[in-house]
Protein backbone atom coordinates (compact mmCIF):
# COMPACT_ATOMS: atom_id res chain seq x y z
CA UNK A 1 0.00 0.00 0.00
CA UNK A 2 1.90 3.05 -1.49
CA UNK A 3 -0.93 5.45 -0.58
CA UNK A 4 -3.02 4.59 2.83
CA UNK A 5 -6.67 4.22 1.98
CA UNK A 6 -8.22 2.94 5.16
CA UNK A 7 -11.54 1.29 3.69
CA UNK A 8 -9.20 -0.62 1.92
CA UNK A 9 -6.93 -0.94 5.19
CA UNK A 10 -9.84 -2.33 6.87
CA UNK A 11 -11.41 -4.75 4.53
CA UNK A 12 -7.78 -6.24 3.98
CA UNK A 13 -6.76 -6.41 7.80
CA UNK A 14 -10.22 -8.11 8.55
CA UNK A 15 -8.99 -10.68 5.78
CA UNK A 16 -6.23 -10.93 8.35
CA UNK A 17 -3.45 -8.56 6.12
CA UNK A 18 -0.73 -8.03 8.75
CA UNK A 19 0.81 -5.38 6.45
CA UNK A 20 -2.93 -3.45 6.39
CA UNK A 21 -3.23 -3.65 10.05
CA UNK A 22 0.35 -2.54 10.77
CA UNK A 23 -0.51 0.52 8.36
CA UNK A 24 -3.91 0.99 10.06
CA UNK A 25 -1.91 1.43 13.75
CA UNK A 26 0.86 3.39 12.16
CA UNK A 27 -1.51 5.98 10.27
CA UNK A 28 -3.84 6.52 13.84
CA UNK A 29 -1.76 6.22 16.60
CA UNK A 30 -1.03 9.38 17.23
CA UNK A 31 -4.88 9.82 17.25
CA UNK A 32 -5.32 7.02 20.07
CA UNK A 33 -2.58 8.26 22.25
CA UNK A 34 -3.63 12.16 22.09
CA UNK A 35 -6.83 11.36 23.14
CA UNK A 36 -6.00 8.61 26.05
CA UNK A 37 -3.79 11.44 27.48
CA UNK A 38 -5.95 14.41 27.09
CA UNK A 39 -7.89 12.60 29.80
CA UNK A 40 -4.27 13.33 32.27
CA UNK A 41 -4.54 9.45 32.67
CA UNK A 42 -1.41 8.14 34.28
CA UNK A 43 1.34 6.45 31.80
CA UNK A 44 0.22 2.63 32.45
CA UNK A 45 -3.53 3.86 32.37
CA UNK A 46 -2.88 5.75 29.13
CA UNK A 47 -1.16 2.56 27.34
CA UNK A 48 -4.16 0.34 28.77
CA UNK A 49 -6.70 2.55 27.03
CA UNK A 50 -4.09 2.62 23.25
CA UNK A 51 -4.45 -1.47 23.90
CA UNK A 52 -8.06 -1.70 24.52
CA UNK A 53 -9.15 0.82 22.31
CA UNK A 54 -7.31 -1.27 19.31
CA UNK A 55 -8.86 -4.37 20.79
CA UNK A 56 -12.01 -3.24 19.94
CA UNK A 57 -11.19 -2.35 16.55
CA UNK A 58 -10.36 -6.07 16.50
CA UNK A 59 -13.72 -7.17 17.77
CA UNK A 60 -15.52 -4.92 14.95
CA UNK A 61 -13.14 -5.13 12.04
CA UNK A 62 -15.46 -7.12 9.90
CA UNK A 63 -18.64 -4.62 10.99
CA UNK A 64 -16.51 -0.62 9.78
CA UNK A 65 -16.56 -0.57 6.68
CA UNK A 66 -16.21 3.15 6.11
CA UNK A 67 -12.56 4.08 6.41
CA UNK A 68 -13.06 8.35 5.99
CA UNK A 69 -15.09 7.99 10.03
CA UNK A 70 -12.46 5.31 11.08
CA UNK A 71 -9.91 8.09 12.83
CA UNK A 72 -13.47 9.13 14.33
CA UNK A 73 -14.34 5.91 15.67
CA UNK A 74 -10.85 5.23 16.94
CA UNK A 75 -11.17 8.56 18.85
CA UNK A 76 -14.54 7.88 20.69
CA UNK A 77 -13.61 4.60 21.43
CA UNK A 78 -10.56 5.93 23.32
CA UNK A 79 -12.36 8.56 24.94
CA UNK A 80 -14.81 5.56 25.86
CA UNK A 81 -12.06 3.65 27.75
CA UNK A 82 -10.46 6.70 28.88
CA UNK A 83 -13.54 7.25 30.78
CA UNK A 84 -13.99 3.56 31.95
CA UNK A 85 -10.58 3.74 33.17
CA UNK A 86 -11.42 6.85 35.00
CA UNK A 87 -14.69 5.44 37.10
CA UNK A 88 -12.39 2.12 37.94
CA UNK A 89 -9.58 4.52 39.31
CA UNK A 90 -12.48 6.53 41.39
CA UNK A 91 -13.14 3.12 43.09
CA UNK A 92 -9.99 2.54 44.41
CA UNK A 93 -8.06 3.87 46.82
CA UNK A 94 -4.49 4.72 46.52
CA UNK A 95 -2.01 4.13 49.47
CA UNK A 96 1.73 5.61 49.68
CA UNK A 97 3.62 2.54 51.32
CA UNK A 98 7.17 4.57 51.03
CA UNK A 99 8.22 6.25 54.12
CA UNK A 100 10.67 8.98 55.01
CA UNK A 101 13.47 6.68 54.89
CA UNK A 102 13.24 6.06 51.05
CA UNK A 103 13.17 9.53 50.37
CA UNK A 104 16.28 10.89 47.28
CA UNK A 105 19.22 13.21 48.94
CA UNK A 106 19.07 14.79 45.45
CA UNK A 107 15.62 15.73 45.92
CA UNK A 108 14.41 19.70 46.16
CA UNK A 109 14.39 21.52 49.02
CA UNK A 110 10.88 21.91 50.87
CA UNK A 111 10.68 25.53 50.17
CA UNK A 112 11.12 24.65 46.24
CA UNK A 113 8.05 21.90 46.42
CA UNK A 114 5.61 24.18 48.34
CA UNK A 115 6.77 27.23 45.19
CA UNK A 116 5.97 24.69 42.64
CA UNK A 117 2.80 22.87 44.05
CA UNK A 118 1.31 26.02 44.69
CA UNK A 119 2.39 27.93 41.36
CA UNK A 120 1.24 24.38 39.55
CA UNK A 121 -2.70 24.32 41.83
CA UNK A 122 -2.92 28.19 40.88
CA UNK A 123 -2.15 27.31 37.18
CA UNK A 124 -4.56 24.34 37.06
CA UNK A 125 -7.15 26.37 39.34
CA UNK A 126 -7.38 28.76 36.15
CA UNK A 127 -7.15 25.80 33.96
CA UNK A 128 -10.44 24.43 35.79
CA UNK A 129 -11.63 27.94 35.20
CA UNK A 130 -11.66 27.67 31.02
CA UNK A 131 -14.82 26.48 29.09
CA UNK A 132 -14.76 22.89 28.34
CA UNK A 133 -14.13 23.27 24.76
CA UNK A 134 -10.70 25.12 25.79
CA UNK A 135 -9.59 22.64 28.16
CA UNK A 136 -10.01 20.01 25.93
CA UNK A 137 -8.22 21.49 22.79
CA UNK A 138 -5.27 22.69 25.46
CA UNK A 139 -5.08 19.24 26.73
CA UNK A 140 -5.07 17.47 22.90
CA UNK A 141 -2.64 19.83 21.62
CA UNK A 142 -0.31 19.37 24.43
CA UNK A 143 -0.29 15.30 23.54
CA UNK A 144 2.86 13.94 23.77
CA UNK A 145 3.73 12.62 20.93
CA UNK A 146 2.24 15.95 19.47
CA UNK A 147 -0.46 15.27 17.68
CA UNK A 148 -0.69 16.95 13.92
CA UNK A 149 -3.66 19.73 13.05
CA UNK A 150 -5.67 17.15 11.37
CA UNK A 151 -5.66 14.50 14.22
CA UNK A 152 -6.26 17.08 16.37
CA UNK A 153 -9.58 18.14 14.52
CA UNK A 154 -10.54 14.67 14.08
CA UNK A 155 -10.25 14.29 18.14
CA UNK A 156 -12.10 17.57 18.75
CA UNK A 157 -14.43 17.38 15.95
CA UNK A 158 -14.07 21.02 14.89
CA UNK A 159 -12.63 22.30 11.44
CA UNK A 160 -9.21 22.49 10.86
CA UNK A 161 -9.06 26.30 10.49
CA UNK A 162 -10.52 26.89 13.70
CA UNK A 163 -8.04 25.09 15.83
CA UNK A 164 -5.01 27.86 15.48
CA UNK A 165 -7.73 30.99 16.41
CA UNK A 166 -9.16 29.09 19.34
CA UNK A 167 -6.55 28.13 20.76
CA UNK A 168 -4.73 31.35 20.52
CA UNK A 169 -8.40 32.60 22.16
CA UNK A 170 -7.99 29.75 25.10
CA UNK A 171 -4.91 30.64 26.01
CA UNK A 172 -5.65 34.84 26.41
CA UNK A 173 -8.10 33.43 28.71
CA UNK A 174 -5.64 31.43 30.82
CA UNK A 175 -3.37 33.99 30.97
CA UNK A 176 -6.68 36.41 32.11
CA UNK A 177 -7.78 33.57 34.90
CA UNK A 178 -3.90 33.90 35.93
CA UNK A 179 -3.33 37.19 36.37
CA UNK A 180 -7.15 37.67 38.21
CA UNK A 181 -5.62 35.24 40.68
Amino acid sequence: MSSFDPTIALIAASDGDQRAWDGIVATYANLVWAVARSFRLAEADAADVFQSTWFRLVERLNTIRDGDRLGAWLATTARREAINVLRRAGRETPTDDFGPELADPRSESPEDVLVRDERDQLIWQSFGRLPERCQRLLRVLLADPPLSYEDAAVVLDMPIGSIGPTRARCLKNLGNQLSLS
